[in-house]
């Protein structure tokens, strides 16, 4: 997501938000959630998000989002969000009483985050893609409850997903995830690196080492890997040295570059206040519309 976001800023204006209220669901520590924000922020910065241009805001700063969230889930129905994936998903692992009402109408809040900006497009990985769904079908019923007799309030977004990182694999096969343990951290030290990349589960019977490959390819194109892979075709441990390289490789100038930045935490604060302003300004301004058309002003 980051990578299309950032790509995605020499044609047009990005507005990247960070969901602090959305990461209540899992993070309930306050000085755990600070130190998450911060990151996040140095995470942007140090991979080439422009704050000057564009907009990179924290959720909570902006009081819409919860606000038209609440608006939303007026007009949505039980079994509409419960056909959310993450909600099938925590009733597989732990049944429906453990699941919090955040949890279950979160849906709703990320859709009020996508619908203040009126949007184009919205980078997502293949697992994402439903939000973008629940987002267009939301203001698709808005629209149509509250604007009949005028223009339609809400755009309706588009996903924009791109083919080769649609989903990122995992050390273990799996989609790449924090909680499963199997990724490898963007910013690691080159030891991580190489432990990480050496722990990947590799499959004999296949032409090349899927796993391995599937990563590879993050970083080379596929020209350059049927050459490297048939000429090393059985040899997991010289391919996997090669990923370990390329990804130090891209790694190293990052890691550099967000040390360089996390040690001026005045620029974070900095960032995130501009961030701030340019951004509650618009959603104020679409609220100001939301007001009218349900008729509380």
């Amino acid at each position: 997501m980051m990578k299309q976001m950032i790509d995605m800023q020499k044609d047009g204006l990005v507005y990247a938000v960070i969901v602090d209220y959305h990461a209540l669901n899992s993070v309930q520590d306050a000085e755990k959630m600070r130190e998450f924000t911060k990151d996040v922020v140095i995470d942007y910065l140090a991979l080439g998000f422009d704050p000057k241009k564009h907009v990179l805001f924290k959720q909570s700063d902006v009081s819409a989002h919860t606000e038209l969230a609440w608006i939303f889930d007026t007009i949505t129905t039980l079994p509409y969000l419960k056909r959310a994936h993450a909600y099938k998903d925590a009733i597989a692992k732990g049944g429906e009483d453990e699941i919090s009402i955040g949890r279950f109408s979160y849906p709703m809040l990320m859709a009020a985050d996508i619908l203040l900006y009126d949007p184009d497009l919205i980078p997502v990985g293949k697992d994402q893609k439903q939000h973008v769904e629940f987002a267009r079908d939301t203001a698709e019923k808005f629209n149509r409850i509250f604007c009949k007799e005028s223009s339609p309030l809400f755009k309706l977004p588009e996903a924009h997903i791109i083919e080769s990182v649609e989903t990122v694999p995992g050390t273990d096969g799996r989609k790449m995830s924090k909680s499963y343990g199997n990724y490898i951290p963007l910013f690691a030290e080159d030891d991580e690196v190489e432990d990480k990349v050496m722990s990947i589960v590799t499959d004999s019977n296949a032409e090349y080492p899927e796993n391995v490959f599937k990563i590879h390819q993050l970083f080379r194109t596929n020209e350059q890997l049927d050459k490297i892979y048939t000429e090393n075709k059985g040899k997991y441990k010289i391919l996997k040295e090669m990923l370990a390289a390329d990804i130090k490789s891209f790694i190293k100038p990052l890691r550099e570059k967000r040390k360089e930045i996390a040690s001026d935490i005045d620029r974070v604060k900095k960032v995130l206040e501009e961030g701030k302003q340019k951004a509650s300004a618009v959603a104020e301004a679409k609220m100001a519309e939301v007001k009218r058309a349900i008729g509380v002003t």
